[in-house]
């Protein structure tokens, strides 16, 4: 029996990796600013940098890549060094997560492209332990995947069933295709006549959606050519809209300009103001 979830760990990992690499090249993230604030809090410069790299179009294909090459492998081979780099990868992804959800909660974690925008949760930090977890177990199984494919067992069915029902049920990325394929609305329940979408005050608006629904406003386009830095000064929520500050100069003058973007589910609203150094003092005295 332990051999029997051995050589399940193995095509349950190369079916991740594969998937993930799959979603990584066809989906793509909406585009985002990083900011160097998360609700007023500053952002360390380190996590800055990795959540940049992260969010890379170029590094999110390269880390595909070696993502389905890792999973060829794993289906292709038994050696060993396959195993150990399968399972230093899982490893390191799983610290990635946390660091996310401790240190930049509004980032999502890019395991498996642009479904996984949403926020870094329990659920996710929990499914890459386990997913560690399974590549340790998986060091020892005599097989390759091609091999346990070729004479499947009805326990290795019954296992790879049960941990695949396991680790959808921890994965927020469901959902999100779901979405994206119409089939549920943006609350994550099927919207009808009888069902009102979730109050803007209370749903889920990640800032990668804020920064894309921003940079497709009018409000963009028209103080676009004013901002003098692409990073803002300050990102925060309240209630139905989350606010964007970012410095500028307006007739010789450092101003600021504040965006308003609406987190309304249907609502992409965008109110801009400008204000002067004065009058910025002035608000936080």
């Amino acid at each position: 029996m332990v051999t029997v979830f051995q050589n399940t760990q193995v095509l349950l990992l190369a079916a991740v990796l594969l998937v993930a690499c799959l979603a990584k090249l066809t989906i793509r993230e909406e585009a985002s600013g990083e900011p160097d604030h998360v609700h007023g809090v500053p952002v360390p410069a380190g996590l800055a940098r990795l959540t940049t790299a992260r969010g890379g179009r170029r590094m999110t294909v390269g880390v595909g890549l070696g993502e389905g090459l890792l999973g060829l492998a794993l289906l292709l081979t038994s050696h060993l060094s396959v195993r150990l780099a399968t399972t230093v990868v899982f490893a390191a992804a799983t610290w990635v997560v946390g660091e996310l959800r401790v240190r930049r909660p509004d980032a999502g974690c890019g395991c498996f492209g642009g479904l996984s925008g949403k926020k870094v949760g329990r659920r996710s930090v929990l499914r890459a332990l386990l997913f560690t977890a399974a590549a340790v177990a998986s060091l020892g199984a005599p097989l390759a995947g091609v091999d346990v494919l070729l004479d499947v067992q009805a326990q290795v069915g019954l296992v790879l069933v049960v941990e695949l029902g396991l680790f959808a049920a921890l994965s927020p990325e469901l959902s999100a295709l779901l979405r994206r394929s119409g089939l549920l609305g943006g609350g994550g329940l099927p919207h009808g006549p009888g069902r009102p979408a979730t109050p803007c005050e209370r749903r889920r608006s990640p800032v990668e959606e804020t920064f894309a629904t921003l940079y497709d406003s009018p409000a963009w386009a028209e103080h676009e050519n004013l901002i003098a830095s692409a990073v803002p000064l300050d990102v925060w929520r309240e209630g139905c809209w989350r606010f964007v500050v970012f410095p500028a100069r307006l007739d010789e003058r450092d101003v600021e300009i504040v965006f308003a973007v609406s987190t309304a589910e249907r609502d992409r609203t965008v109110r801009s103001a400008v204000l002067t150094a004065e009058a910025a003092l002035s608000s936080t005295s």
